[in-house]
C-alpha cells in the first residue's frame, strides 16, 4: 500500500466519493476524480487507479438504471469510441507523466469552457434546447472519438458524452440508462490496455479496494443530493472546482 500523507488520503477519499456521486445521479462530479488522483499519484498511474473505481461505480449505475438504455444508440456509438480509445492508448504509451498531467488539465479546462459556452448560449436563447445536428450516425462520429480519447487519457468523458446524449434528444430516463451501460462497457474495454500499459496493477486495485467505502457513501449521497440540491447552483460550484483543478495540473506540469 502506498505511503500517502493524510492530505493525500483525504484527496483520494474525496475522489472516490465523487465517483460514487457522479454515477448515482450527480454527473457534474464526473471531472473531479481525474484531477484529484492526478494530484496525488503520478499522472499516468492515476488513470489506471481511477479506472478501477469507475468500474465499481458503473456497476452501481447499471443496477439503478439498466432498464432504460437505448441500445441502438450504444451500437452506433461504440465504433467511433473505439477509435478514440486507441488514439488515447498511443498517447499514453509515448507521453511522460508531465505531458499526461498537462493533458488532463487541458481536457478539464476545455470541458469547463464548452459547458460555460453552452450555458451562455442557452441563456441567450431563453433556455431553449438547440436542435440536434442532422443524422445520428454523423453525431456519433463527431462525439465518439473525442469521448473515447478523453476517457482513455483522463477518465473525463462524462461532459462530452452527456452533450452527445442530450443532442440525440433522449429522454432523461434513457440518458441515465444509456450512459450507465455506455460507461460500463467502455471502461471494461479499456482494462486490457490499461493493464498492458502498466497503469492498472495489483497495487492500484488494492488502493481502489480501500477506497470503495468512500465510493459507496458518495453513491448514496449523490442520489439524495440529486433530489434536494439546486442543479444550477451545484453545477456552478463543480465547474469552479474543476476549472481550478485543471489549471493547477496545467501549471504544475
Amino acid at each position: 500500500m502506498p505511503d500517502f500523507t493524510w492530505t493525500g488520503w483525504l484527496l483520494l477519499a474525496l475522489a472516490a466519493f465523487a465517483v460514487g456521486a457522479s454515477k448515482s445521479g450527480m454527473p457534474a462530479f464526473g471531472t473531479i476524480p481525474a484531477a484529484l488522483f492526478a494530484t496525488v499519484l503520478p499522472a499516468k498511474a492515476s488513470t489506471g487507479a481511477v479506472l478501477g473505481l469507475l468500474l465499481v461505480g458503473d456497476l452501481i449505475a447499471v443496477r439503478m438504471y439498466h432498464a432504460s438504455a437505448d441500445w441502438a444508440i450504444l451500437r452506433r456509438l461504440f465504433p467511433p469510441v473505439v477509435v478514440g480509445v486507441l488514439v488515447g492508448v498511443v498517447a499514453l504509451r509515448f507521453a511522460d507523466d508531465s505531458a499526461v498531467r498537462r493533458g488532463i488539465g487541458a481536457i478539464l479546462v476545455a470541458l469547463v469552457a464548452v459547458r460555460l459556452l453552452l450555458m451562455l448560449r442557452g441563456r441567450a436563447s431563453g433556455g431553449a434546447v438547440a436542435a440536434a445536428p442532422p443524422g445520428r450516425r454523423r453525431l456519433a462520429w463527431l462525439f465518439g472519438p473525442l469521448g473515447g480519447f478523453t476517457t482513455m487519457v483522463a477518465n473525463a468523458a462524462g461532459p462530452v458524452m452527456t452533450l452527445y446524449f442530450t443532442a440525440s434528444r433522449l429522454p432523461v430516463s434513457a440518458i441515465l440508462g444509456t450512459a450507465a451501460w455506455y460507461f460500463l462497457l467502455v471502461n471494461a474495454f479499456k482494462v486490457p490496455f490499461s493493464v498492458g500499459l502498466g497503469l492498472m496493477t495489483p497495487q492500484s486495485l488494492l488502493l481502489d479496494l480501500v477506497l470503495v467505502p468512500a465510493l459507496l457513501v458518495g453513491a448514496f449521497a449523490g442520489r439524495a443530493l440529486a433530489r434536494r440540491l439546486s442543479p444550477v447552483r451545484f453545477e456552478r460550484i463543480v465547474l469552479v472546482l474543476t476549472l481550478a483543478a485543471g489549471l493547477y495540473l496545467l501549471i504544475r506540469g
